[in-house]
């Protein structure tokens, strides 16, 4: 029956080869009936795509490359964000605990982005054994890596028959001497942010579905994990840039005070508004990036 969920959680899981975007394998499964959750991952994407059109490439075998739908028919529309939130946050879960990484250690950046601190007063610093090399990482200004970017898609909202497919590909047991020229410096993997510890795409998919079903149950039921949520915002309290999705470039810096409990939006300093902040949603821009650290 359309909209009912399998006992267990999950309806329907395939483990794909080569595929063009798994987000569109899942879109065709619930536009055909299929019950949430339904997973499907792929070894390869050859038409993965990320925000605002961008495309999202990885090698066979380096990248975990999956979709999850949903019917949330429960769900008020203007809350639809926190699935692609929820899925964000088991993906966390789970790669903390495949990689061996500290609770905490896989940030977000919103809007959509999973992130390493790679310098900076908190850097992740995993395999690093050069105490010279570890003062000069906590001293220099704050970097965040991209580990892994999520894309939500719907259809029906507002209908009874809301459907919505959340994309994740993050980079699993990848090398840095294999990252791709234009994007080694603004990327990492589990492997690296690790230490060179080998991440096997298997178990780092278990403990996501593991994860998932968990944190999707207790949504189902009225909570979502806003402080996780909170915590993990790598942009709270900085400085950044936003690139508007009107074609406008980059405005001036501003501080970045947190993220809105009711539309997901991030909350920033705004002097000329009444209450000295504004929300900015994710639709409005193309691009947010830390003011002094370039990402």
């Amino acid at each position: 029956m359309t909209g009912a969920r399998a006992e267990g959680g999950y309806s329907r899981i395939e483990r794909l080869g080569a595929t063009g975007s798994t987000n569109d394998v899942v879109r065709a499964w619930l536009d055909a009936g299929t019950p949430e959750i339904c997973v499907a991952t792929a070894t390869e994407q050859t038409a993965g795509r990320g925000r605002m059109g961008r495309t999202w490439t990885a090698p066979d075998g380096a990248a975990l490359l999956l979709t999850a739908g949903f019917r949330p028919a429960w769900l008020p529309v203007e809350r639809t964000w926190r699935l692609a939130a929820t899925v964000a946050l088991a993906m966390s879960d789970a790669a903390e605990g495949v990689a061996g990484l500290p609770l905490g250690a896989v940030r977000l950046k919103w809007p959509n982005d999973l992130v390493i601190e790679t310098t900076g007063p908190n850097a992740l610093l995993a395999g690093e054994t050069d105490a010279e090399a570890v003062a000069a990482r906590l001293a220099a200004p704050l970097e965040l890596r991209k580990l892994a970017g999520v894309l939500g898609e719907s259809d029906g909202l507002g209908t009874d028959d809301p459907r919505v497919v959340v994309g994740i590909g993050i980079n699993a047991d990848w090398a840095a001497a294999d990252f791709p020229a234009e994007l080694a410096g603004t990327m990492t993997s589990l492997r690296e942010a690790s230490g060179g510890r080998p991440v096997d795409l298997d178990t780092l998919f278990e403990a996501f579905l593991g994860h998932l079903e968990t944190r999707y149950e207790a949504l189902v039921a009225g909570y979502f994990d806003h402080d996780g949520w909170v915590r993990r915002q790598a942009t709270t309290g900085r400085l950044v840039t936003l690139e508007s999705a009107a074609g406008a470039g980059a405005a001036l810096p501003v501080l970045a005070l947190g993220v809105d409990s009711v539309s997901g939006g991030l909350v920033v300093e705004d002097t000329a508004a009444p209450n000295g902040e504004r929300t900015v949603h994710a639709g409005e821009v193309v691009h947010v990036r830390l003011a002094r650290a370039g990402v």
